[in-house]
């Protein structure tokens, strides 16, 4: 049995499909819940932090978490960096068979920032074959602290800043991971591809690595479009890049997003993925479309990024059955692990071959 914690629409999970694996997702959220179901993966929907473990004990081969990352997210207000110490020391009592857990929630800023510790109970009851942990980079030297307790309990263990993009992912989105095997050595997985491509970098064997994968590759946009983020904001740096090279990270804020393309016919088409947007409703395109002047000089396409498109960036197929509201649809795809980089981290793991970089276009909907 792989047990999958925090488990959302399920991410990890895509990515184990990919190397012919299945896990059991623990999760409290109702739409992700409802996803991870309508996509055919094993799901219990409760608070991981009551449920017991006694039903995985002496079953559980693998172990997955992805804690909450709001209260460490450079996206928020980053609440919880502030209790990274009082984490620490959770993290601590729980590897000694002390759950502090309650009181130290208390004391804490931010109450979901005891969520990271919440790891080591399953981890210290279950003693996995393999473990794999994911969180944003803040958090980073709690999975020091991690690995620090499991090579003592006798594990391999690799902790370090993974990028999707590297990966296969069109997104640069940047995780902290903690890779660990108590019965292989482990080690960070090999990219399949980085920023400059064959110019500079080679893999063990010698071959060429190809350059990172581009929003308008895996959309099928035209090159020389541009992503405008958070609407009209007139406030200078960080407020458009180019559909040429992989995505920012997205957050759910991504809805917000502008494609914007240059061109001076007023009803230039715009084109999006072949593949029908089952999430999508009748009307939907019609609505995302529209035709402004910016600054009187030039006529720019404006329309929010579409699901469906915000999960390819993610890295899922996009027919994946999100479900919920609009805004909770976007919520699991900008908190789920990208399928393609989730399959290179449990290949790492496990042992497993890692996916060809010849199928990363298929496996990111391209």
């Amino acid at each position: 049995m792989i047990v999958d914690l925090f488990s959302g629409p399920r991410g990890w999970s895509e990515g184990l499909r990919m190397l012919g694996l299945t896990d059991i997702g623990l999760e409290l959220d109702t739409a992700a819940c409802r996803t991870a179901v309508a996509a055919g993966h094993p799901t219990i929907q409760c608070d991981v932090t009551q449920y017991p473990t006694r039903p995985f004990a002496g079953r559980t081969r693998g172990a997955i978490a992805s804690p909450v990352c709001t209260p460490f997210s450079t996206a928020g207000k980053q609440g919880g960096v502030g209790d990274l110490p009082l984490v620490h020391q959770a993290v601590h009592d729980l590897a000694h068979g002390r759950d502090t857990r309650q009181g130290i929630k208390s004391a804490c800023g931010d109450d979901k920032s005891i969520l990271a510790a919440e790891p080591m109970r399953w981890l210290y009851d279950l003693r996995p074959e393999w473990v794999c942990l994911e969180q944003v980079p803040a958090v980073l030297p709690l999975w020091r602290q991690y690995a620090g307790i499991l090579r003592s309990w006798g594990y391999s263990v690799w902790t370090g800043i993974l990028n999707a993009a590297d990966h296969g992912v069109p997104q640069t989105r940047r995780r902290a991971i903690l890779i660990a095997s108590r019965v292989r050595a482990v080690t960070a997985p090999e990219p399949t591809h980085s920023e400059h491509g064959d110019r500079y970098t080679t893999d063990l064997f010698g071959d060429r690595r190809p350059t990172w994968v581009s929003m308008a590759d895996a959309l099928d946009l035209q090159p020389g479009m541009w992503v405008r983020t958070r609407g009209q904001r007139r406030t200078p740096g960080g407020n458009e890049f180019t559909a040429d090279a992989p995505s920012w990270t997205l957050t759910e804020k991504a809805r917000s997003w502008w494609v914007l393309r240059h061109s001076k016919r007023a009803n230039a088409t715009v084109r999006r993925l072949d593949q029908p947007p089952a999430t999508l409703v009748a009307g939907h395109a019609r609505r995302d479309v529209e035709w402004v002047r910016i600054d009187g000089a030039t006529d720019l396409e404006k329309r929010p990024l579409l699901l469906t498109e915000a999960a390819v960036l993610q890295g899922f197929v996009p027919s994946h059955p999100f479900h919920g509201s609009e805004s909770a649809r976007f919520l699991q795809i900008a908190n789920a692990v990208p399928p393609l980089l989730a399959a290179h981290i449990v290949a790492a793991a496990t042992g497993l071959p890692a996916p060809a970089p010849a199928a990363i276009p298929a496996a990111c909907g391209a």
